[in-house]
C-alpha cells in the first residue's frame, strides 16, 4: 500500500473558500484472517434522556467511567474541506451558534476536513463569552484523527492529538475518532492504546472509531480499549450496519453514530421524481457527497428504484408534515444500537434546522415502517456488493 500523507494545518480563516483540496489517500484492499468468536468483555451503554427542557432528545454513550453526553442529531462540518462553495469564516461561526441555539449542539469533524477544527475553536471561544456556563456544557466537539498507516509511537500519536486540542481550543477532546486504512497493519492497536493512555491523562474524553468492521471492533474491544461508538456509513440505501455490526453493538453495547444517513441530500424532494439519466434534466450532482451516495444508490439497485423509495418517503412525510429527510434520519435513529445521526451541515450557505428539529417529535408508525422495509428489501444486499461497515474506505 501506498503510504498515505496526511499534513495537519492550521487555515488562515480570513480567506476561507472552495479552493481546499480534499486529504486524498490511496486504499488498500488487504484484509486479515479473524481472530474466532471470543466475546468482548467491555460493556458500553447508550441511554436516551430529555435533558432538562432541552428539546433535541440527548444520548449519552458511555463505556465504564468513560461518557459523553451528544445531540442525537448531529451538525455534520464534512462540508468545510471544499467542494460545497465558498465558507466565510464569521457566516460559518455565526452559523454555528444559530444550530447550537436551537439545541443541536454537537458538531463533528475531522482533522482532514479543511477548517473545520479551527472553526470549531473560533466558535467555542464565543460561547464562552456570549453564553451561560450551563450552555457551554451541552455544547460537544467530536473530531476524527485519521493518520497515515506508520509507526504509531506514543509520541507521535501525542503530537496529532495537540495539534487537534490547539485548534479546536479546548483542554479535552470531547471524543476523539479513529480512522486505520489497512487493517494487514495492526498498529492501529498501538494507537489505541496510546489514544486510551491520553484519555486517562486527561486530554481526550473518549475515545471512539470511525469507518472500522467488525470483526476489526470485537479485536480492539478484546485487548481492553474502552470504545464508546463507531461512526459508520448508514442510511436507508446502506443497511449494512444492521447485519454484522448491530449484532456484536448488542452484545457489547457499543453505539452507533451513522453518517450519510440523507445521502448528501439525494434523500430529499429536491431529487423527487427526477431523472438522472437524461443530461442536465435533474439537479446537478455538484458536491462530492452528492457524487458519493449517488454511487451508492447505482450500486444498490439504480435511480428507479431509489425513485420509488423516495415516493414511499414522501408519501410517509406529507402523512406526518415533515420532509423526505425527515423521515430518512428518523427511521434510522429508530434502528438498534444507533446513537446519533449526522446531518451535514453548509455553515452560512443553507440550514436544516427546522428539519433536524422534527425529527425528535416524529414518531414512525408500523405502516410507516413496513412500507419504507418493502421498497428498501427490493435493493441489493450492499454487505454482498461491497462488505461490512467501511469496507468501502479498504478496496483496490
Amino acid at each position: 500500500m501506498a503510504s498515505a500523507t496526511l499534513t495537519r494545518t492550521f487555515y488562515n480563516l480570513s480567506s476561507l473558500g472552495s479552493s481546499k483540496p480534499q486529504v486524498q489517500r490511496s486504499l488498500d484492499s488487504r484484509r486479515t484472517v479473524g481472530t474466532g468468536g471470543r466475546k468482548s468483555e467491555v460493556r458500553c451503554e447508550a441511554v436516551g434522556v430529555a435533558a432538562g427542557n432541552r428539546k433535541p432528545l440527548v444520548t449519552t454513550v458511555k463505556n465504564g467511567n468513560d461518557s459523553l453526553e451528544i445531540c442525537r442529531v448531529l451538525n455534520g462540518m464534512w462540508q468545510t474541506s471544499g467542494g460545497w462553495g465558498r465558507i466565510d469564516r464569521d457566516g460559518a461561526v455565526d452559523a454555528m451558534l444559530k444550530y447550537a441555539d436551537a439545541g443541536l449542539s454537537t458538531f463533528d469533524m475531522a482533522d482532514h476536513y479543511g477548517p473545520a477544527e479551527d472553526l470549531y475553536g473560533i466558535f467555542i471561544n464565543r460561547v464562552r463569552r456570549e453564553r451561560p456556563p450551563e450552555f457551554l456544557e451541552n455544547v460537544k466537539g467530536l473530531t476524527k484523527w485519521v493518520p497515515p498507516p506508520v509507526k504509531m509511537t506514543s509520541s507521535y500519536v501525542r503530537k496529532n492529538i495537540d495539534i487537534s486540542r490547539k485548534r479546536m481550543d479546548v483542554a479535552s477532546l470531547d471524543m476523539l475518532q479513529f480512522h486505520w486504512w489497512d487493517y494487514s497493519n495492526n498498529g492501529y492497536l498501538d494507537a489505541l492504546k496510546h489514544l486510551t493512555d491520553l484519555k486517562d491523562e486527561g486530554k481526550i474524553k473518549t475515545v471512539a472509531l470511525t469507518n472500522f468492521d467488525t470483526e476489526r471492533l470485537q479485536i480492539i474491544l478484546e485487548n481492553g480499549i474502552p470504545i464508546v461508538s463507531n461512526q459508520v456509513q448508514h442510511s436507508l440505501v446502506d443497511m449494512r450496519p444492521q447485519q454484522k455490526m448491530a449484532e456484536l453493538c448488542q452484545l457489547t453495547g457499543v453505539k452507533l453514530i451513522t453518517y450519510g444517513t440523507v445521502m448528501g441530500g439525494l434523500l430529499s424532494e429536491k431529487f423527487l421524481d427526477t431523472n438522472l439519466s437524461i443530461p442536465f434534466a435533474g439537479p446537478p450532482l455538484n458536491t462530492p457527497s452528492l457524487q458519493k451516495y449517488k454511487r451508492m444508490v447505482d450500486a444498490w439497485g439504480g435511480w428507479s428504484l431509489f425513485q420509488a423509495l423516495l415516493k414511499t418517503l414522501n408519501q410517509v412525510a406529507l402523512k406526518h408534515g415533515v420532509t423526505i429527510p425527515t423521515v430518512a434520519v428518523k427511521f434510522v435513529l429508530d434502528q438498534p444500537s444507533v446513537a446519533g445521526s449526522m446531518v451535514g451541515v453548509r455553515l452560512g450557505l443553507s440550514e436544516h434546522i427546522k428539519d433536524c428539529s422534527a425529527v425528535f417529535s416524529l414518531k414512525l408508525d408500523e405502516e410507516d415502517v413496513s412500507s419504507i422495509r418493502e421498497v428498501i428489501s427490493k435493493g441489493k444486499d450492499l454487505m454482498r456488493v461491497i462488505g461490512d461497515c467501511g469496507d468501502e474506505y479498504r478496496r483496490a
